[in-house]
C-alpha cells in the first residue's frame, strides 16, 4: 500500500470500530473486510463513499456482559453474549504482547470453530493480518485494534462442526476433485447454522504424501517430482502448497457452481484464503492444522449450498481481454461486499506467485477472473 492508501485504511478502520461485528441479531458486519480489499486494489478513493452507503448496515457495539480473563476464557468461548467482552480482552492482550505472539496462542484455540459466524470471523482475521504484514515493525493502532475486533468476533462466535465421518478421498488427490466429491446435505433449508448441523461426513483430504518418483535423471528432473520431494522433506511447505491449491480450486468452482447460492458460496473460497493469508504470521508447526481447518470450512460451505449441477461452460462470463485491475474496478462499482471479497480472492489466485507455476493450458487466471465476474453478475448490486 502507498502511504496515502494506508492512511485511508486507518481512517476507515477508526470510523468502523465504534460499530459491532454484527447487525440484526446475527448478520455480519462486512465493512472492515471490504474496505481493506478496496484500498489494497487501488480503490481507496471510493472507501468513504462506500462506507457512507453501508452505514445503514452498521449497529453500535453491544454492551459488555462480563470481563474475560485467563481463568474464565474457556467458558466464554462461543458465547455470543460476549461480543463486546472478547474484543476488549484482545485489546488488553495486544497492548501487552506483540500481535504475532497473541495470534500464535489463540489461532489453534480458535481453529476448531472456524465455521462459526458463517466463517466471517476467520475471514476478518485474514484481512486484519494481511494489513499487519504489510509493514512489519510499523503497525498502526487502528490495524492492531482491527485484529482485536476480528479475533474477538471469532471467539464469541466460535462453533465447532458436528462430529463427521471420514469418507475416502478422490483417487487423484486434487483439491478440485475433493470438493466435487463432497456430498450435498439432503435438506438445504434454513440458515447456515441449521444446515451445518446436518453435516455427517466429508471426503478425506488432503491425501497422504505421494512416494517420490525416481524415474527422472539428475540433469533433467521432473518439476512435479522435485516439488514433491521438497514437500516430503518440509511438511509445513506441503501444507502451504495444498492450501494454495484448495483456494484455487474453490475459486474456480465458484465460477461453475456459485449459482447454488451466489452469496454464501463465496465463503467456500474466501475462508480458506483467509487462512492462507495468515500462514506467514504463524509458527510453521501450525500450518498443517490450519490446512485441515481450511478444508473443513470450505467443504462444509460446499456441502450445505452446492447446486445439483454445474453451470454449462457456455454460460460462464468471459474474462478474455479483461485485466485483473478492470475486474476489481467492476466489483468496486458493483459495491456488494461479497462480490468485492470474492474478487479480492480471485485476484490472489490469478496474480499470486503460485499461479505462475501452473500449466498455461489450465488457464488459471481466466477461470479465477471469470469467477469474479460471475459473482458480480449473480449478486445484486449494492448501490
Amino acid at each position: 500500500m502507498t502511504d496515502d492508501a494506508s492512511g485511508t485504511l486507518d481512517e476507515a478502520l477508526e470510523r468502523l470500530h465504534a460499530s459491532g461485528p454484527e447487525r440484526a441479531g446475527w448478520l455480519s458486519n462486512h465493512a472492515p473486510m471490504a474496505v481493506e480489499a478496496l484500498v489494497r486494489h487501488g480503490q481507496g478513493r471510493t472507501v468513504h463513499r462506500w462506507l457512507d452507503r453501508y452505514r445503514d448496515k452498521l449497529e453500535e457495539m453491544p454492551g459488555g456482559y462480563a470481563r474475560i480473563t485467563e481463568e474464565n476464557w474457556r467458558e466464554a468461548l462461543g458465547d455470543p453474549r460476549r461480543l463486546a467482552d472478547w474484543p476488549a480482552y484482545f485489546d488488553r492482550e495486544l497492548a501487552d504482547r506483540p500481535w504475532r505472539d497473541v495470534l500464535a496462542v489463540w489461532w489453534p484455540r480458535l481453529l476448531p470453530g472456524i465455521a462459526g459466524g458463517a466463517t466471517h470471523p476467520v475471514i476478518r482475521v485474514g484481512h486484519a493480518v494481511r494489513t499487519l504484514l504489510d509493514a512489519p515493525g510499523t503497525t498502526t493502532a487502528p490495524r492492531t485494534a482491527e485484529l482485536a475486533q476480528a479475533l474477538g468476533y471469532w471467539a464469541a462466535r466460535h462453533d465447532p462442526l458436528p462430529p463427521l465421518r471420514q469418507q475416502p478421498g478422490p483417487a487423484s488427490g486434487s483439491a478440485a476433485d475433493a470438493l466435487a466429491a463432497v456430498e450435498p446435505v439432503a435438506d438445504q433449508s434454513g440458515d447456515i447454522r441449521a444446515r451445518l448441523a446436518r453435516l455427517t461426513a466429508f471426503p478425506t483430504w488432503p491425501p497422504a504424501p505421494r512416494p517420490t518418483s525416481r524415474t527422472t535423471t539428475p540433469d533433467a528432473p521432473d518439476a512435479a517430482n522435485t516439488a514433491n520431494t521438497a514437500d516430503a522433506a518440509d511438511p509445513p511447505e506441503q501444507a502451504r502448497r495444498r492450501l494454495t491449491e484448495l483456494v484455487r480450486a474453490a475459486t474456480h468452482r465458484y465460477a461453475t457452481h456459485g449459482h447454488g447460492s451466489p452469496v454464501m458460496l463465496v465463503h467456500a473460497a474466501t475462508a480458506p484464503n483467509a487462512v492462507l493469508r495468515v500462514l506467514p504470521a504463524l509458527p510453521r508447526e501450525l500450518w498443517a492444522p490450519s490446512l485441515d481447518a481450511a478444508w473443513a470450512a470450505s467443504a462444509a460451505v460446499t456441502a450445505v449450498y452446492a447446486p445439483p449441477e454445474p453451470l454449462p461452460a457456455d454460460r460462464l462470463p468471459s474474462a478474455a481481454g479483461v485485466t485483473p485491475e478492470e475486474v476489481f474496478a467492476r466489483a468496486a462499482a458493483h459495491g456488494d461486499e461479497h462480490a468485492i471479497k470474492l474478487t479480492d480472492t480471485a485476484l490472489d489466485v490469478a496474480q499470486g506467485p503460485d499461479a505462475m507455476a501452473l500449466d498455461v493450458a489450465q488457464h488459471p487466471d481466466a477461470m479465477a477472473l471469470a469467477a469474479a465476474l460471475h459473482a458480480c453478475a449473480m449478486i445484486d448490486p449494492a448501490f
